[in-house]
């Protein structure tokens, strides 16, 4: 039987709280956290397994409420193991992927082979949305929402033909789901006709920089819009994911996610970047919804601080370099790979001073299992699941393309210099990542929910 494990005297951040403190690992779960400094010479190593961990940061699992795993029918993007071993070399341990796979996750059929894909072949923990049709109602109420985190709604087209524009349909949703609606929250009508515009403005092909021009902010703002009033006509839980523009931020209240009704969730891109990348990356950072300008950056930048942004994910979207380098504001595939260095990017934003360390563990841990009414993680406490990361915070380096674990091979990311380094993850009490080596040794299990 193996020995309980101790993680000694790091920085520990959890709950809104840091404390220098130790934690006991044992049978998966947190049995004990201590306040203080601990000697290790106290501590009988016949008794434990040590980790020393003073000079670092040691925060809860990253729980990734949205990525684009890529599995089934895209894998020569990404699958489940690789970009769940790119989440793990990130300190995420848990994730919730979308449903605009091939074939979509529109039913319980299609989503119980993805929860079998996984138990598989993931190396944390999962989740998976199933995605709301015009016509998928009854399989929607009646699925087991102890262990799905929410319904996909996709007011605008994205990859996977998922568009919901049905206005009876969405109406009939908003009136009868009761868990969480994630949102993608664009007016299709508004970038058919900008599309129109453009495509007769420049037949030959529509240049990248127009992108954001296509799939405008008056295109999130309308759908936004539409998704809020009608939430708020029927008391429907609303999450607005990737939130792109200033001007979509009045619909939500600063604060925290508890009692709320309505909440947003940000990407990283669309706070490290702006429309311009596109044009001069050749469409690597070309997304949906586009990203929008430098003083939108900036607003959301501010809104993740003072609560108004309640969630980071990922949006974590591969597609292969060679695609990605080519066709124009149409044609050129939206999105970008982004799971393995989420977390090292917002601390960096926090020590640049835009948010604390403790606003970044809040949006990316304690957030996401309130929202989702996660059962035991999401904190540092006592009796949770043992999903931990720890962070070297003075181990400067560079991002490059041959750290990039996603199968796709490349990061939106690359050249920016970050001090944070994950050194260790650990998913369910088990070691899985340690100082760039794979152990292999935890079981990724599927996230439950109380409901």
């Amino acid at each position: 039987m193996s020995k309980p494990k101790i993680l000694v005297n790091g920085l520990i951040v959890s709950n809104g709280f840091r404390f220098i403190g130790s934690i006991v690992v044992n049978k998966g779960l947190i049995s004990a956290l201590d306040v203080g400094i601990t000697d290790i010479a106290t501590i009988n190593p016949d008794e434990y397994d040590i980790y020393d961990c003073r000079g670092k940061f040691v925060l809860p699992g990253v729980i990734d409420e949205h990525v684009h795993f890529r599995d089934p029918g895209m894998t020569e993007k990404g699958d489940i193991s690789t970009e769940s071993r790119a989440a793990v070399a990130g300190g995420v341990t848990s994730f919730f992927d979308m449903p605009n796979t091939i074939p979509t996750t529109t039913s319980i059929e299609a989503w119980e082979k993805k929860m079998a894909r996984a138990a598989e072949a993931s190396e944390c923990n999962y989740a998976f949305f199933l995605g709301a049709t015009a016509d998928n109602m009854r399989e929607i109420l009646n699925a087991d929402y102890t262990r799905i985190p929410g319904v996909k709604l996709f007011l605008g087209s994205s990859t996977g033909g998922m568009l919901m524009g049905d206005e009876k349909s969405v109406r009939r949703l908003f009136e009868q789901f009761p868990g969480v609606i994630a949102c993608h929250a664009e007016s299709e009508q508004i970038i058919a006709e900008n599309r129109r515009i453009y495509a007769e403005k420049y037949p030959e092909g529509i240049p990248l920089k127009y992108h954001s021009e296509i799939r405008s902010r008056k295109a999130c703002l309308e759908a936004t819009r539409r998704a809020v009033e009608l939430a708020r006509e029927t008391g429907a839980r609303l999450h607005v994911m990737h939130v792109s523009t200033a001007d979509e931020l009045q619909f939500f209240t600063p604060g925290s996610v508890d009692g709320e009704r309505i909440t947003a969730e940000t990407c990283p891109h669309y706070l490290l970047l702006n429309e311009e990348s596109v044009e001069r990356t050749g469409g690597l950072t070309k997304c949906n919804p586009a990203l929008k300008t430098e003083q939108d950056r900036r607003a959301l930048l501010r809104a993740l601080a003072d609560g108004r942004i309640n969630t980071i994910g990922s949006d974590h979207a591969p597609h292969q370099l060679s695609l990605k380098r080519r066709g124009d504001a149409i044609t050129a595939p939206s999105g970008m790979p982004s799971v393995q260095f989420v977390l090292p990017l917002m601390m960096q934003l926090a020590m640049m001073g835009h948010f604390s360390l403790e606003t970044v563990v809040d949006r990316m841990c304690a957030a996401p299992a309130r929202l989702y009414n996660i059962s035991r993680r999401g904190f540092i406490r006592q009796n949770f699941m043992a999903d931990i990361v720890v962070i070297n915070p003075d181990d400067e380096y560079e991002i490059t393309r041959d750290m990039v674990l996603s199968r796709c091979g490349w990061s939106p990311y690359e050249g920016m210099k970050v001090k944070f380094r994950v050194e260790q993850t650990w998913v369910n009490g088990q070691l899985a990542y340690d100082h760039g080596r794979f152990t292999g040794e935890q079981k990724a299990l599927a996230v439950r929910f109380n409901v």
